[in-house]
């Protein structure tokens, strides 16, 4: 569905009615099925874009079967989610992880808080899978305090904007981590972001593999070298083998 024009006085407001959900893979045929079945049910959702990174598993013919438009691309999420997102079609591009679970009232909600006027980009609400330790209960609070205190959204809440905007500002940084927080760096000085009025469903399988305690220690050691102005490149390898 392409967007309406609406003249109010001498402003041209536009209506925002469609979402591209861009969900970066590689070796996700165990998430994957859900995430897309989860995205069908939203409404406002006009297509589903995988960006693989060159799985050696089945996700790309699951994809495939499941109708979605599916993007080759060199591996890295930063890269993925730009070679998807520029295939993008729709009004509002969403970035979604692919063990993320979008909930049905995802798409109204987050179309809702782009049209709050000086909002330019939003995340969810997010609560782990059934299952997780005790220890990590209270993520929305986590949530609210992230972006209040830092600007930021995370990547597993699944981040959105409006297509156009994400042009403006150059597409997805290609970075190999952190580029939910460099797009946040750039939409900051364009406007709010916000929290729309939806929680998503996110996987706890990382803290699962390198234990509760010894992944927010890590991401608390990568995010405040990373607000130091240590390059990305040089925090990869820390986050990624998770020491």
């Amino acid at each position: 569905m392409r967007s309406c024009l609406f003249v109010v006085g001498l402003n041209i407001v536009s209506k925002l009615n469609s979402i591209s959900v861009v969900i970066p893979t590689l070796n996700e045929e165990a998430e994957l099925p859900e995430t897309i079945r989860r995205a069908r049910t939203i409404a406002e959702v006009s297509e589903i874009i995988v960006a693989d990174g060159g799985s050696t598993d089945g996700t790309r013919a699951i994809a495939f079967e499941a109708g979605c438009i599916v993007v080759e691309s060199e591996a890295g999420r930063g890269k993925q989610l730009r070679a998807g997102s520029e295939r993008a079609t729709g009004d509002v591009v969403l970035l979604l992880h692919a063990d993320t679970w979008l909930p049905v009232d995802a798409g109204r909600a987050a179309l809702a808080l782009l049209n709050r006027s000086g909002v330019v980009a939003g995340g969810f609400w997010k609560r782990f899978r059934k299952g997780a330790p005790i220890a990590m209960r209270g993520a929305r609070v986590k949530c609210w305090l992230l972006l209040r205190v830092s600007g930021y959204v995370f990547g597993d809440q699944g981040f959105f904007l409006r297509r156009e905007t994400l042009r403006e500002i150059g597409g997805v940084p290609p970075v190999p981590l952190m580029e939910e927080l460099e797009l946040c760096k750039r939409l900051r000085a364009m406007g709010r972001i916000e929290l729309a009025d939806a929680t998503v469903i996110t996987s706890w399988r990382k803290f699962a593999k390198h234990g509760v305690l010894r992944t927010y220690l890590l991401m608390w050691r990568v995010l405040r070298a990373y607000r130091r102005g240590v390059p990305v490149e040089k925090l990869e390898r820390v986050y990624r083998e998770g020491r």
